[in-house]
């Protein structure tokens, strides 16, 4: 593969190319000095052309030189920034099994809540069908907002249960205290016959005599 199939960075690509350039014509100053022999045996002609091509050479030279510094720092900052965004992709990396950590956590969370043996689900509610009858305006409901309607109806129809009990207690202790009261009485009554029989014993003595 040819190197500039390999070298696609534009900075880069300059710098090959003023060094391919340079080459160039550092080759052919080369053989054109040896061509023209020793200098001093050139004719000036000759030597005018070199010192020119040397000028030129020269100025390449110099031209390659910021190229390849330009060249050098331009890489060092795409270093740094290729380091900067592989720290950033690391940092994605890591959050985003971070995310996937805690979908499984929720997911089995979810599961967990699912398979729950919840207690609302023993409770003795009264069947759906007699529910609804009882409470139409349910009929449209969704699953949870018809099971909150079912439990607060037995709430309040366990409320109204227990407070017809507490009455009915007061009812029976009521009538415990009158038949209490009563059996009292009666007892203070046998009690008073009991006394008044005592009394009358002599005057019915008295008649018996008489008699």
């Amino acid at each position: 593969m040819a190197i500039d199939e390999i070298v696609t960075d534009p900075n880069l690509s300059l710098v090959l190319d003023a060094s391919r350039d340079t080459r160039v014509q550092a080759l052919s100053l080369v053989d054109q000095i040896a061509a023209a022999g020793p200098i001093e045996s050139a004719s000036p002609e000759a030597q005018q052309e070199t010192s020119k091509q040397q000028k030129l050479l020269i100025t390449n030279l110099a031209q390659l030189r910021g190229l390849h510094r330009a060249a050098y720092f331009g890489a060092r900052q795409t270093k740094s920034q290729t380091s900067e965004a592989r720290q950033e992709v690391d940092r994605l990396h890591l959050q985003l099994q971070n995310l996937y950590y805690e979908q499984r956590h929720l997911q089995g969370e979810i599961s967990a809540c699912e398979s729950y043996d919840h207690t609302y689900q023993k409770l003795p509610l009264i069947p759906l069908e007699e529910f609804l009858a009882l409470k139409p305006e349910h009929a449209d409901d969704d699953e949870n907002t018809l099971m909150i309607a079912r439990i607060e109806h037995e709430r309040s129809e366990r409320e109204a249960l227990e407070q017809k009990r507490m009455e009915l207690l007061k009812r029976k202790q009521k009538l415990i205290a009158d038949n209490k009261k009563r059996k009292d009485d009666l007892a203070n009554l046998d009690k008073e016959l009991e006394k008044f029989i005592d009394a009358a014993k002599p005057i019915q003595k008295l008649f018996d005599k008489n008699i």
